[in-house]
């Protein structure tokens, strides 16, 4: 009888399959976990947006012409702040319209590229398919 110690060849070749199988499981899973994480930067950005668009009408006579260019001493921040913050989450394509009575900020997901997250001045927050174009309502 043969006194035998350690592992065979075949026995470490599938042990090592195995591990590689598992890590690009996990690999896969990690850039999902990442697009959405990026995703959710985006949303954030965009919603703080929509309190610093309040400020500036309200420190500009109640109009938001202007406000998506915007950096002063009563809107420190800015939404141009919050644009370039959506742009550095990874969004593909940013865009901002105002006028006098009206604004909204659009932001191209990452997860999803088809999909624009949006908020605009009556309220709206939500996801869309349909980027927001000139219009100063999110569609």
């Amino acid at each position: 009888m043969k006194n035998s110690k350690g592992f065979t060849l075949i026995e470490l070749l599938v042990v090592i399959a195995i591990i590689g199988i598992l890590a690009s499981v996990v690999l896969a899973s990690l850039n999902s976990a990442r697009s959405k994480g990026s995703d959710a930067a985006i949303q954030s950005s965009i919603n703080n947006g929509r309190a610093q668009a309040e400020l500036y009408s309200s420190s500009n006579s109640n109009s938001y012409d202007g406000v998506c260019d915007a950096l002063s001493t009563a809107n420190p921040g800015g939404i141009l702040t919050m644009k370039q913050g959506a742009e550095r989450a990874g969004s593909g394509a940013v865009t901002c319209n105002d006028a006098t009575g009206a604004w909204a900020l659009s932001a191209q997901l990452k997860a999803d590229n088809t999909k624009y997250f949006c908020a605009d001045s009556t309220g709206i927050a939500s996801t869309t398919s349909t980027a927001l174009g000139t219009n100063t309502v999110c569609p």
